[in-house]
């Protein structure tokens, strides 16, 4: 059976086009998402779908990968609005006004962001498969040690700077899981991108 679009506005979204469509299962919606300086058009998505099954399943975006799918192992890790977060808990319908960047769009295979060209610089990576998150989230964190917001290891809360030691990224970092281990190599990428190169 065909499905049709209408251009009614819907309410689960507080910004631009998102149209309800319907089928015999349910309400099915078209929205449009910003991924990667794009706009992104998706139909036919079930309301219930998160940001991360968007970008794998209907953009076709796998660098963002699927984990555990709780928000415990930071796989699936992207930038919204310059800030980290696990694309598997938030549904795409909720995201229609973000500017949202997955791996794909930090960098080229000829001009890498300054994180990825640290991690192949340190080996940051073995498998790669949380690399994608490692990265995204470090570019992130990065930007909240540069505005200055504290973490549990941050020696003094009230200081405009923060000191981004060894201990510091580890915790930081400590939402993204590496099965590989390969932590010393992660911290030493992101060390040498925090203090402007390798040491």
């Amino acid at each position: 059976m065909s499905k049709s679009n209408t251009g009614a506005s819907s309410g689960l979204a507080s910004g631009r086009a998102v149209e309800r469509g319907a089928d015999e299962a349910g309400q099915l919606l078209t929205i449009t998402l910003r991924v990667n300086g794009r706009e992104q058009r998706l139909v036919d998505l079930d309301p219930r779908t998160s940001l991360l099954d968007a970008l794998r399943e209907h953009l076709r975006l796998s660098g963002t990968k699927k984990g555990c799918d709780h928000g415990q192992c930071g796989a699936c890790t992207v930038l919204v609005n310059g800030r980290r977060i696990n694309s598997c808990m938030t549904l795409a319908v909720m995201r229609t006004d973000d500017d949202i960047v997955t791996i794909e769009g930090l960098g080229t295979p000829d001009a890498l962001h300054p994180v990825q060209a640290a991690f192949v610089e340190r080996d940051g990576f073995q498998c790669g498969y949380c690399t994608p998150g490692q990265v995204c989230s470090a570019v992130g964190m990065l930007a909240e040690a540069q505005a200055g917001w504290p973490s549990h290891a941050t020696a003094d809360v009230a200081s405009a700077q923060v000191a981004l030691t060894d201990e510091e990224i580890r915790e930081r970092m400590s939402g993204n899981i590496c099965r590989c281990a390969a932590y010393p190599n992660i911290v030493a990428a992101i060390r040498d991108v925090a203090r402007g190169g390798p040491e």
